[in-house]
């Protein structure tokens, strides 16, 4: 397949295992975010307690960080097709799972079932992206992996917004047991493409460590490679530090006056700009100046930050968020980019679950600090002071991590 600057996106999907790939991994996220999106209205009409919407994201964070590590070194060690079967089939368990809890299959209206199903989702997430990326590098050849991460990247995004959307429709026209229903038919989905894919997969190591020693050589990889430590850290610190989407409720009723549909279309600012810019690196792919490029996308994403605070409009405060998308969608392609191309095969899953608990961590704990700082300091100096820590954080990165900053994507090569 050609390489020229005109091969637009299409153009890869003409490579039937990549589709395929992707073909996988937007089933498997729609059918997360559809149970996402569904479980948190079920167990809110169960309870009506805030705090036990609070211990959703616990029942899925505590498994999938326990669980992130060895999933890394399993991708390594054993057929990745397979696993990722067995790890969609663990997600339609899930939805089965719920589906009985929202049928009443149990007496009474019982919260174990549906906290042992998010807790089992956990687990299965921890190994959807780790699948992914590595079965992404068997398909593609090297010189697309530029194109290939900013395709992927619109695929995450795309899933983001039509998952939720999808699930609070289904929830909205046949209650919870039909959205739960629907996410189990998209993991079976999921878990058919990868039975149907062919792809030449590596065997195991040939020199196999003892397990915890496998991987921790895993982590001594990436902290002893210095561009993609760097660019995992510094979106780890964006994401922690400018946590904008998680106080949108709260801009909305108390700075832009707007009801629930403002919400739904700042919510799904940044995902128009993440894949729209998604789109165009798909076309015109970034090779020179990658890690400039980078920090001075991160820059914008906090310059973003700040300027939402600032602002009093809520057009305006959308066109930010579309801004803060554009940024935040050249970070993660970047990062992305640099990790399929400086990892070896044969470490893919470890270094790939890695990478998952920096930006799982980010994003749990960003929220958390959002809340935190807005009950400390108020809501906008909470969001100033984030975007202004987030550039400081660029600053020294930028100083510090030299040979992150000359990048150029062809070095790794």
């Amino acid at each position: 397949m050609s390489t020229s600057a005109t091969e637009s996106a299409w153009t890869l999907l003409r490579n039937r295992g990549f589709a395929m790939v992707l073909g996988y991994r937007i089933l498997a996220l729609l059918s997360y975010q559809v149970v996402a999106v569904s479980v948190g209205w079920h167990i809110y009409q169960l309870t009506g307690n805030t705090f036990s919407l609070g211990l959703v994201g616990l029942a899925e964070v505590l498994p999938f960080f326990c669980v992130a590590p060895f999933a890394g070194y399993l991708v390594d060690h054993l057929p990745r097709r397979r696993l990722g079967m067995a790890a969609c089939t663990a997600l339609a368990l899930t939805a089965l799972v719920l589906v009985g809890a929202a049928r009443h299959w149990w007496p009474g209206t019982p919260l174990w079932p549906i906290y042992a199903a998010i807790a089992l989702t956990g687990m299965a997430r921890s190994f959807l992206s780790p699948i992914y990326n590595a079965l992404f590098a068997r398909v593609l050849p090297r010189e697309q992996f530029v194109r290939g991460a900013s395709l992927g990247s619109v695929i995450f995004q795309t899933a983001l917004v039509c998952g939720p959307a999808l699930g609070g429709v289904l929830v909205g026209v046949g209650g919870e047991a039909l959205a739960y229903g629907v996410a189990m038919v998209l993991a079976l989905g999921a878990g058919a493409v990868l039975f149907k894919l062919r792809v030449d997969e590596p065997g195991p190591p040939k020199e196999s460590l003892p397990i915890f020693a496998s991987i921790a050589q895993g982590g001594r990889f990436v902290w002893n490679h210095p561009i993609m430590l760097g660019a995992m850290a510094l979106d780890m610190f964006s994401v922690l530090l400018g946590g904008v989407v998680a106080m949108l409720p709260a801009f909305i009723q108390d700075i832009l006056q707007h009801g629930p549909e403002g919400l739904g279309i700042l919510r799904s600012a940044p995902a128009l700009g993440a894949v729209g810019v998604g789109l165009w690196l798909a076309r015109h792919p970034l090779h020179k100046n990658a890690g400039r490029i980078l920090l001075w996308a991160v820059a914008g994403f906090g310059l973003c930050v700040i300027a939402f605070g600032l602002s009093r409009s809520f057009w305006l405060s959308a066109a930010i968020l579309v801004a803060y998308g554009i940024c935040d969608g050249v970070s993660m392609i970047v990062r992305s980019t640099i990790l399929q191309l400086a990892t070896p095969d044969d470490m893919r899953g470890r270094v790939s679950s890695i990478n998952g608990i920096f930006i799982s961590s980010s994003n749990e704990l960003g929220a958390f600090y959002a809340g935190t700082m807005a009950r400390l300091l108020g809501l906008v100096p909470a969001v100033l002071l984030g975007g202004a820590a987030i550039l400081m954080v660029v600053g020294v990165t930028a100083k510090r991590a030299p040979a992150l900053r000359r990048l150029d994507l062809k070095d790794l090569h």
